[in-house]
């Protein structure tokens, strides 16, 4: 289909990091999966899709609670932290002076925004779980364009868009296994290649 990925190049969506902890570990990751899911203004609701293999999506399935974190351009540095390392590996917040939301997640200073959120529920998907969530909390914290996919690809070094890329093979890879997996776990066919 490779009209799709045309298609999709003329979306430019916005990054957020996403964290969530338990009472022993913490984590985050970078999502651009996130978006408003209610206009009800007294019922905030939030979607966010967060691949399985990532550490953060274990710890928002123990917790069921996250951080939505919009950044801007003074934060590209977090996009690498938290975007190139595994924090099964890496304890990503090192150096990073955070604080804990009232649900116990790391809050990172100096963003845009943040969302603090509650799984309502969950849709798995095969390589990813799909979370609704209420949103508890927030604030606006400064007035500044949001960082977004098509910035991010023009600030980045060449090493860093080849890291990019290859992160992108890496885990394409691994959901489309999740995905194939999930298909014929749930017997649903493949769509007619065209």
């Amino acid at each position: 289909m490779p009209d799709i990925t045309d298609i999709q190049r003329l979306l430019d969506r916005e990054i957020w990091i996403v964290t969530s902890a338990t009472d022993e570990r913490r984590g985050g990751l970078v999502a651009t999966f996130v978006s408003n899911a209610s206009i009800a203004a007294d019922l905030p609701r939030m979607l966010v899709g967060i691949a399985k293999q990532h550490q953060t999506w274990g710890l928002i399935e123990a917790s069921r609670v996250f951080v939505l974190h919009l950044i801007d351009e003074s934060q590209l540095d977090w996009v690498w932290r938290f975007g190139l390392q595994t924090g099964h590996r890496v304890d990503k917040f090192a150096g990073l002076p955070t604080t804990r939301s009232a649900s116990g997640c790391p809050r990172l200073p100096g963003v845009v925004a943040w969302v603090e959120c509650r799984v309502e529920t969950a849709l798995d998907t095969g390589d990813r779980t799909i979370y609704l969530a209420k949103v508890v909390d927030s604030r606006l914290e400064k007035q500044t364009p949001p960082l977004t996919m098509q910035r991010l690809l023009r600030l980045a070094s060449p090493e860093r868009l080849q890291e990019l890329r290859d992160g992108l093979v890496r885990d394409a890879a691994i959901d489309a296994a999740a995905i194939q997996a999930w298909r014929h776990e749930h017997r649903i066919e493949s769509a007619p290649k065209v």
